[in-house]
This record gives C-alpha cells, structure tokens and sequence, in this order.
C-alpha cells in the first residue's frame, strides 16, 4: 500500500512547486525546416516531394525523473498542425525535478479513440471540427495525417496523403532529454525528420493509406515516425509575469436568452462571448437581413441572394447585386455558420459580424455607406426601439448592426435531415442510399481493393465540411480564390469548401456556379479533374481524369446526398 501510494505522495509534495514545459515540434527534411508546399524536397528514388499538410494528435505524455520515476499528466491531449500554426504544446503542473526522458504518444487509446466526439468543447484538441482529425461516427480519429506532392524528372506526377489510425498505428514516441525544472520552466524543441518517414514510402502505387489492418504501407509509415524525432534543443525560460488580476467586465446582459437547439452529434459551437445570443438581437438580425434598406438604393437585402427556402442559397451562377451588377462569384449557403472561423470563399474575413457589413459596403453587392446606414436606419419609426431592445440603448452603430445579422446568421442551424433522422434509428435508410453513404465514407485504394468516391475527405463529420480550402480539380481563371488573399502559389485555386448539407437545393455549385446540377457535381470527380500544382493531393493521388466510379455508383451517391436536405427546407 506505501508503495503503491508513493506516486500520488510525490505527485502532491511536488505541485507545491509546479513548473511548466513546452514543446516545439519543428518539421524537418534532413537539416532544412519544411516551409510547406512551396518547398520541394529530393529523395533517392528519384523523386521530388512537397508537403502540404502535417498534423497529428498527441497524448499520455510522462516525463522520466533521474531517479526512473514516470511522471504522467492524466487526461492530457495535443494537437499539432503545422498548416495551421499549432507547433506548440504545453504541459503545466508538472513537478519541480529534474527528468532525463520524456515519452508521448500519436495516436488514443480505444477508449477515447471510440467514443462520442460531440462531448469535446470548442478549442479542445479531440473536438473534431477544430482537429478536422476524424474519420465519421464509426471509424474514431486520424492519429496523424500526411499529406502532399510528389513529381519524377520526367514530368510526371501525383498526390500522396496518409492517414494513420486505429490501435496498431498508435506510435509511441521516447527520447532522452535532460530537462531541469527544478529552478525554471523549460522549451523543448524536437525535430520531426519527414525524410526518414517519406523518402521511403511515397510513390505512385503507394499513395494512400487509411490505417486498415494489416496494411504494410501504414505499418511502414508508424515504424518510421517512432523513430524520426529528436531533442534539438533546450532551454531554460524564466516564470512569465503575470498581470495583476482585473476582473472581465461581461456585458450586462440584455433581453432574453436565446437557447441554441443542436443535435447531440454535433459539437458545441464556440460562440461569441461579447454579445450572448439573445431572443431580441435575433430577431433584429432577422429584420435588418431582410430589409434592402441596408442598400444604397433600397433595392436589395442579404435575402436577395440568400434564400431561406434554399438554405440561405440562391439559383443562380453568379449574384446580382446593386444596380443589377453581376458579382464573379456564387452566392454561399448560409447555415451553419457558428463553427466556421473563415469567411467568404477565400476567406479574407474572420467574424461573422465583419461579413455582413463587408456585403453591406461591397460596390458589387449591396454598395452602402455604413455612416448613411446607421443614420437611414435612425430615421426609421421602428429601429431605434428594436436596438433599445436589442442593445439597451436607441444608439445605432454599424458594430450593433453586424452583431445581429451575425446573431440571426448563428441561429441557422441545419441538422434534421434524412440521414440525421437514420443516424439516430428513427428511420432506416433505401439500399441505394446505403451504398451512397458507403461509397461516401470509403476511400479509393485499389491497392488495397476499396474502390469508394473518397468524399469524407473535404466533406467528412457531422457538418460536412473540414472548414478548409481545397483546389478541387476546376479548370483554372482569372479568380486565384485564397491564393489571392494568401499570395502563396500552392493556394491558386483554393477556395472554401462548402458543406454537403441541403446540397439538393442549392443548385448550381463551385465558387463561380460553373456546375449545373448534383449529377454533373458527382461526374466532375468521376471525370473532369484538372491537374495542377495546387490540386489537392487526396485528388492528385488518383490518376487522369478522376475517381473512377461507375454509373451505378454516380447514381447512388447523388441518392445519399439527397438524404443530407434539411427537413425544414425540403418535404422528405
């Protein structure tokens, strides 16, 4: 019993005097840091790769004492995503010793591998919105994705992505350190040497994995990545001064709550904090997204080009907006919006609330100046009450405007579909739309016999979306998408992938409305990539045209997406 309790009496005695470590990961290829998909690597195949994405959940990290004692942090997990910024972890707490090693795990354990997404708040490393780390309900996390480009000298060349999961691929990472955080909090810097995991793995007829038992390649891939980190260096950091604590002053909150009615398969957005969802600001964003006064001319509103009987979406290619200008690009379906971080098809916006005032003051859309807004709208007989009720105050500012389009906007929430109502045992799906699903959430692997449509990649989780920007194989124009915000040639031709929900009635699709109809959707995968640089590689890993998939297959996609239309905007 003294034994067993020696752990927790140690543990105790030393969070007296707790210290911190953080930990940079620096992908590496030999001695250069990998500067993402614009940088090409050589190896001795001979091939030249690029890398687009790194990322990578870590848990059950323990550090080794000098006297061999394993100090663990229960409960403790990472996310480590080079494309998005996210190289450092932090390990707080932690006892005030001396280590001489330091060991974590990529990858969960089954229990948490398997079990309910939805409960992760946002900012959680295991919520899958923010990871964009999970297969779908079934299949549990992607312990590590990798993910990029390869080309010969003679001019050929294709996509490579990887993704490791499920209990035989967890890679259990150990490595000497002395760290001393008996006097100081500490940084630790590990190389993370993709040469030693791709340069042998990558090539045209391994240019996939998805962690399946018994997969060689994927084996391969966890071998060598147990063994591609190393210390790169340590250093002491001082405790940071920390600011005499100030209470945050919340806004008074004003009107009545508004209550936020989401299926328990869905995480929980990260709304805004400044302004809580209220009953009156939603109902004023309702007004002012349907009043075309927010135009110069009062011809036009938001619902002019978002229709809400066609999820907020609109049938045309291209918008119209003030004095029948014609935009060059598509109108978005607005729903779901609350667990999007980026706006716009290239993203050039981060708030919700910005959007809308962006649309308000676009020459191209609704062409308004906000200071005349705000006086037009303080004019009116009824809105100087509404924001009274809304705000408090009669006062009308271009801030409270946003705010409660952003609010109303926040309160589109699509999850009742056909395919939700299945999902929960209310009703059974047809077997067409069985095969679609299944052909939906399988990759195309013939290496491995799976010949799925590999959908789930962009479109995967519950929103049907990864919130991401991808080149989807469009014939290149004029319009470069992110790469215009970005400048970055590896993102021409991203642009924001939109969900797949109420996908039926939101004709025609692709940032400009190029396509017509859901079939020619479905056969622009089958049969209309356009190869380039910046193709996305879990495309470019296929071979010229596209994803080979027969009629019979097209058919049964387009019924399992005809499932995903919101009860509310469609008669199922």
């Amino acid at each position: 019993m003294i034994i067993r309790n020696l752990g927790i009496v140690l543990w105790l005695l030393s969070s007296l005097n707790a210290a911190d470590l953080s930990i940079e990961f620096k992908p590496k290829w030999q001695t250069a840091l990998i500067a993402g998909s614009e940088s090409w690597h050589p190896t001795e195949r001979p091939l030249e790769l690029s890398i687009s994405r790194i990322a990578f959940l870590v848990s059950e990290p323990v550090l080794v004492d000098t006297k061999g004692r394993g100090h663990s942090l229960r409960d403790w997990y990472g996310l480590v995503d080079i494309e998005g910024g996210k190289t450092t972890l932090n390990l707080t707490g932690l006892p005030a010793y001396k280590f001489k090693a330091i060991e974590f795990t990529i990858g969960l354990n089954s229990e948490i591998n398997n079990s309910d997404p939805a409960q992760f708040p946002p900012n959680h490393a295991l919520n899958p919105i923010d990871n964009k780390l999970h297969w779908n309900w079934q299949d549990g996390y992607i312990f590590m994705a990798l993910e990029g480009h390869w080309k010969s000298p003679n001019g050929i060349g294709g996509g490579f992505s990887y993704h490791l999961g499920n209990e035989p691929h967890r890679m259990r990472i150990s490595l000497p350190a002395v760290i001393d955080l008996s006097k100081s909090n500490a940084h630790l810097e590990l190389n993370f040497q993709l040469d030693q995991v791709l340069a042998d793995s990558v090539s045209q007829k391994n240019s996939s994995t998805h962690g399946r038992p018994g997969d060689s390649l994927a084996l391969q891939i966890k071998e060598s990545t147990e063994n591609a980190f190393f210390v790169d260096k340590i250093s002491t950091l001082e405790p940071a001064i920390v600011p005499k604590y100030k209470a945050r002053r919340t806004p008074n909150f004003i009107g009545t709550p508004f209550h936020l009615k989401i299926s328990d398969k869905i995480p929980i957005p990260p709304l805004p904090l400044d302004y809580p969802l209220s009953n009156e600001r939603v109902e004023l964003g309702r007004r002012l997204f349907h009043d075309a006064q927010l135009s110069r001319n009062n011809t036009i509103s938001c619902a002019s080009c978002h229709k809400s009987e066609m999820a907020f979406a609109e049938n045309r290619k291209l918008s119209v907006g003030i004095d029948q200008q014609l935009s060059r690009r598509n109108s978005m379906p607005l729903v779901n919006l609350a667990w999007k971080d980026s706006f716009f098809w290239d993203g050039r916006v981060h708030s919700l609330r910005n959007q809308a005032l962006e649309s308000i003051e676009n020459k191209m859309e609704m062409g308004a100046s906000l200071p005349k807004i705000e006086q037009k709208l303080s004019n009116h007989p009824a809105y100087p009450s509404l924001f009274k009720a809304a705000y408090g105050s009669r006062t009308i500012s271009a801030e409270r405007i946003g705010v409660a389009i952003e609010q109303f906007l926040l309160t589109q929430i699509s999850d009742h579909s056909r395919f939700d109502r299945a999902l929960r045992n209310e009703i059974e799906l047809t077997e067409i739309e069985k095969r679609g699903l299944e052909l939906f959430f399988t990759e195309h692997d013939p290496r491995r016999n799976l010949y799925g449509a590999d959908c789930f990649h962009c479109h995967g989780g519950p929103l049907f979306s990864d919130q991401s920007y991808h080149n989807n194989g469009l014939v290149l124009t004029s319009d470069q998408g992110l790469a215009e915000i970005t400048q970055r040639k590896s993102d021409i031709g991203k642009f924001s992938t939109p969900s797949l929900r109420n996908v039926a009635i939101t004709a025609p699709y692709m940032h400009d409305g190029r396509i017509g109809t859901l079939r020619e959707a479905v056969e622009h995968y089958r049969s209309g990539i356009q190869r380039s640089g910046s193709l996305d590689p879990n495309l470019a890993k296929h071979a010229a045209p596209g994803i080979p998939l027969s009629d019979s297959d097209v058919q049964a996609l387009i019924a399992f997406l005809k499932t995903l239309t919101d009860l509310k905007y469609f008669n199922l």
